[in-house]
């Protein structure tokens, strides 16, 4: 059985445009892509810190660096300045879930990173496969 974990997550980026114009998505600095591991097209969760907004999307790369676009209607859900947590998800089979690490990247004003985080599973020894 397969369970969906988180894969990557760019925790407090900063918003710097919205563009309810442009045909959909969120354009993501590729430096921060690559921290991370997100890849062009990939799908998103964003959850906006500032009003409690989710959304989800897609990324799209962007060359200028710290750059964060809400694009199209996901442009009504955060303004520039605002603070979200982009988070991407993988399947995963059981058995691989339980050595999985996720990305993280602790980002600040400027979104630039300040942290970088390697996060481990930590279960109890109970809900491992086999007990």
């Amino acid at each position: 059985m397969k369970v969906t974990m988180l894969k990557s997550k760019l925790h407090r980026a900063c918003i710097t445009d919205a563009n309810v114009e442009y045909e959909g998505s969120m354009g993501v600095s590729v430096e921060l892509m690559e921290a991370v591991g997100l890849l062009p097209w990939e799908k998103i969760l964003v959850a906006n810190l500032n009003n409690g907004n989710r959304l989800e999307t897609y990324v799209i790369p962007v060359e200028e660096p710290g750059q964060i676009i809400l694009n199209g209607a996901a442009a009504h859900k955060g303004k520039a300045g605002e603070r979200i947590i982009v988070m991407s998800f993988c399947e995963l089979e059981h058995s691989e879930a339980m050595t999985h690490m996720p990305s993280k990247v602790v980002l600040n004003e400027r979104n630039e990173i300040v942290e970088r985080l390697v996060m481990p599973v930590s279960t109890p020894e109970s809900l491992r496969p086999g007990c």
